[in-house]
């Protein structure tokens, strides 16, 4: 679906510009580089988890590119009975774009275009590979449903990055609560005979029976509910943060190929590869999806020279957002603690 419409002679110059040596962009940039990015984690306050993330925004204003918002929540469900939980936990996304981000295009195409977007996160975030272990709370009764909710709030271009980065992001930032199971424990009728025997086994012991509670937070093995203890903080990290996929979106001009494009590179193209990597270890990215857009056609050959550039790329992605990451956790601890102190 295109999203914007250039005429034949800006679609010639585009592409005269990417086909030549040196190659141009009409932004300045080389093929390979990208526009401005800028992320903050933490920014809904009621979400278990959340980032804001912009692709070539203004400096000066902050106005203009690329817009994304992801926010992560996450819900009881019961195991039992048929309900749809699944043991282990499940993940869930969704995303949704403002009118606004797309106001050349009617209501049914935007229904479409949320489809798509969600049909590509949904699919790759929740592969069974990419599960966390911490998303059980008692086996084969209950678990967190983790719901996954993006929205575009401005296209400019690269809008599959964006996408997979804000979700990055935002699952990075999710802590979950703190579980402890219950067990329940029906009293007994009388003193116990350990009882009996702390008395001379005379039995004449005055127990008082309301003084014992039902509930056991000790022995779970026989656990029918949970609670959660009231922590300080937020919870634990989600499991395996590190290793969320991230998207290479590639466009290409046979020969060439160039990463973020814009929305009027992006209709010049002739088809575009979009390449989800995750990062079970790091340094060694996984293909864990594929995608091609477009009405351009590639051999097998040229496609695995994509891939294994694309897997370069994914690396580079990865650790510049890592950083970044680790720089938000840094910035908000730091001001928690200033908060703290500010409160003694």
């Amino acid at each position: 679906m295109a999203l914007v419409s250039v005429s034949k002679a800006e679609k010639s110059y585009i592409q005269a510009g990417i086909l030549a040596s040196p190659a141009h962009r009409l932004d300045g940039r080389s093929l390979h580089d990208f526009r401005s990015i800028a992320l903050e984690t933490g920014v809904a306050p009621l979400a278990n988890g959340s980032a804001r993330l912009k692709i070539g925004r203004n400096p000066q204003d902050g106005s203009g590119g690329t817009e994304v918002l992801a926010a992560v929540k996450l819900e009881v469900e019961n195991v039992e009975g048929g309900t749809g939980g699944v043991d282990g936990g499940r993940i869930v996304c969704s995303v949704s774009c403002s009118p606004s981000a797309y106001p050349n295009i009617s209501s049914g195409a935007l229904d479409d275009l949320q489809h798509d977007y969600t049909d590509v996160i949904n699919q790759t975030l929740s592969h069974p590979s990419l599960h966390p272990a911490n998303l059980g709370i008692l086996p084969r009764k209950k678990s967190w449903l983790l719901n996954l909710d993006i929205v575009v709030l401005a296209d400019a271009g690269n809008i599959y990055d964006a996408l997979f980065m804000s979700a990055r992001a935002a699952l990075w930032d999710t802590k979950v609560p703190r579980t402890r199971s219950i067990e329940y424990k029906a009293r007994k009728s009388g003193p116990s005979a350990k009882d009996k025997d702390m008395v001379g086994g005379s039995g004449d012991m005055d127990v008082d029976q309301d003084t014992v509670s039902g509930f056991d937070t000790r022995h779970t093995s026989g656990a029918i509910d949970f609670e959660l203890p009231d922590y300080w903080d937020e919870g634990e990290i989600l499991d395996g943060r590190n290793r969320w996929p991230l998207c290479v979106s590639l466009n290409l001009i046979p020969p060439a190929h160039f990463l973020d494009a814009t929305l009027q590179e992006e209709a010049s193209a002739s088809i575009r590869v979009l390449l989800m990597f995750s990062f079970a270890s790091p340094g060694q990215p996984t293909l864990q999806g594929m995608r091609m857009l477009g009405p351009g056609e590639l051999s097998m050959a040229s496609l695995k020279a994509l891939i294994k550039e694309g897997g370069k790329y994914a690396n580079e992605m990865h650790s510049a957002l890592t950083s970044k990451l680790r720089d938000e956790d840094l910035r908000r601890n730091q001001k928690a603690r200033e908060k703290f102190v500010s409160r003694i």
